[in-house]
This record gives structure tokens, C-alpha cells and sequence, in this order.
């Protein structure tokens, strides 16, 4: 199984969906409304002067918001019909946000560069198979003392059926999920259907395998909240701020973390 190329294909099959979608809202965006959310712009602090690495940044609107705060910002994605779009949309909305095709994993054979920080959120990690070869990259690219900033949701809500019904998913990793969808989280009823290959990774793994990689944890954090509306059931509880329904602000949904590169 190559789950390199079954996701590049899943990716490049939702693309046109997503970008089209009222849950991306990319009319407005070009009008400068932000894609990034409390959670990220808090842990990101002023970034203005700042080089940032964005890891999985599909067709580059946190990329893009990121460089409008100041930053200079390169983008990666494995999906090359995302990077065109992200391009596209760069040029449409006068952005110098830079952007590379590749799997994460292969990173260090097309760019030579170290940031002050990599950034990367909400649903990245689940389609890599292996955390210590990411957090690897992730050092990898920093320079001493530069920052990792982190979000991404639970592995809690990975457990879930997708009513949230019934635990249907381990919570550690036992390799690799491979299922089918039709439409996508960011529009349900899209006429498309991607076969996907994906893994759930516990709090455990994430954190052991940036210690294992000269990464220090200077903050961590849990919320009962998503910002994005891409589950189901959900109920809309303030701006920006979903829960599942029927369970209410008792499960977490969303987890961060700030990790520094140790300067040895």
C-alpha cells in the first residue's frame, strides 16, 4: 500500500470542493479576513519580522494570513493541485507567501533554509504514519532556540463513530486506518468520494517524539472546543466554537503545544 499516493489523491480530490466551500470562505478571505483562529494567534505571538515554516498547509490561507501579520512564510503541502491554488491565491491577494510540494518526510531534499518557527494545525499529524521521522523534521528546520507551534484535535475525538456515539477507534496507534468517503468535512454533500489512509497518534507519541528530538514542551494545552465546524452532531456555542451536541464541553476536541529547540 502506498499511502503516499492514495492521500496525494484524496487531497487533490477534495481541493476544488474545499476552495469553493462556504467553510472556507475563500470569498471573504481575499477581502483579508484571517483564517487563523484564537487558539494559534495566541501560542504564535507578534510574528512580524519572523521566518515561519507552515507544515500541510493545503492551499494556503493560514500560509497566507501568517505572511499578512508580517512574517515571511513558506507553505508545504503534498497535494500539488493545492499548492497551485495556494499560489493563485498568494498572487490574487499580493501575498509573498512561498509554497513547496512534498511529503513532509522528503522536506530536506527540496529546501535549504532553517525558521525561526514551524508551525502546523488541525488535522496534519493523522496522515503521517510516523511522528518521530515529523518531529525529526520539524527540529530539523528550526533554528536553535526557534519555536514549534502546534494544534491539532484531540486524539480523544478520534475514537468516536462519526455520530460520537460509539467508541470505534483505538486511541493508541496500531497502524494504519484505511477507509472511503464521500463528500468531505468541508462540504458534506460534495459529489466527490477519496479513499484515504490515515493513523491516530495519542498525546503520548506526539510529545515523546519531540523530546526524542531536542524539542523542549514549554506549553501545553486542552480545549472543549473546536473552531471549525467539521464534525457531526455539533452545536455552535460562541464565534468560532463548536462542541458535539450531546456531549456538551465534557470531552476535549482540540489540544496545542509550544515546544522549543534546545540550543546544544
Amino acid at each position: 500500500m502506498n499511502y503516499e499516493e492514495i492521500n496525494k489523491r484524496s487531497w487533490n480530490n477534495r481541493t476544488d470542493a474545499h476552495y469553493a466551500s462556504d467553510f472556507y470562505d475563500v470569498a471573504h478571505f481575499k477581502k483579508g479576513n484571517t483564517s487563523l483562529n484564537e487558539i494559534e494567534l495566541a501560542l504564535l505571538g507578534n510574528v512580524s519580522g519572523k521566518s515561519i515554516l507552515h507544515l500541510q498547509c493545503h492551499f494556503g490561507q493560514d500560509t497566507i494570513s501568517l505572511n499578512w501579520l508580517g512574517a515571511q512564510v513558506t507553505g508545504v503541502d503534498l497535494s500539488d493541485v493545492a499548492i497551485a491554488k495556494a499560489q493563485q491565491l498568494a498572487t490574487e491577494t499580493n501575498s509573498n507567501a512561498t509554497f513547496v510540494c512534498c511529503n513532509v518526510y522528503d522536506l530536506p531534499k527540496h529546501l535549504n533554509q532553517q525558521f525561526d518557527m514551524v508551525f502546523t494545525s488541525y488535522g496534519t499529524i493523522g496522515w503521517l504514519p510516523n511522528l518521530d521521522d515529523w518531529a525529526n523534521v520539524v527540529a530539523h528546520f528550526l533554528k536553535p532556540n526557534g519555536t514549534f507551534v502546534f494544534v491539532e484535535f484531540h486524539p480523544f475525538v478520534w475514537m468516536y463513530d462519526d455520530a460520537f456515539k460509539n467508541i470505534h477507534y483505538r486511541y493508541f496507534n496500531s497502524g494504519p486506518i484505511v477507509e472511503t468517503e464521500s463528500g468531505t468535512y468541508a462540504d458534506k454533500d460534495a459529489a466527490i468520494t477519496q479513499e484515504y489512509v490515515m493513523w491516530n497518534h495519542s498525546l503520548s507519541e506526539v510529545v515523546s517524539s519531540l523530546l526524542k528530538n531536542n524539542l523542549s514542551i514549554e506549553q501545553f494545552h486542552e480545549y472543549d472546543y473546536s473552531p471549525y465546524n467539521c464534525f457531526s452532531p455539533t452545536v455552535k456555542v460562541a464565534d468560532k466554537k463548536y462542541r458535539i451536541a450531546h456531549l456538551d464541553d465534557k470531552i476535549p476536541m482540540v489540544y496545542a503545544l509550544v515546544a522549543k529547540k534546545k540550543d546544544i
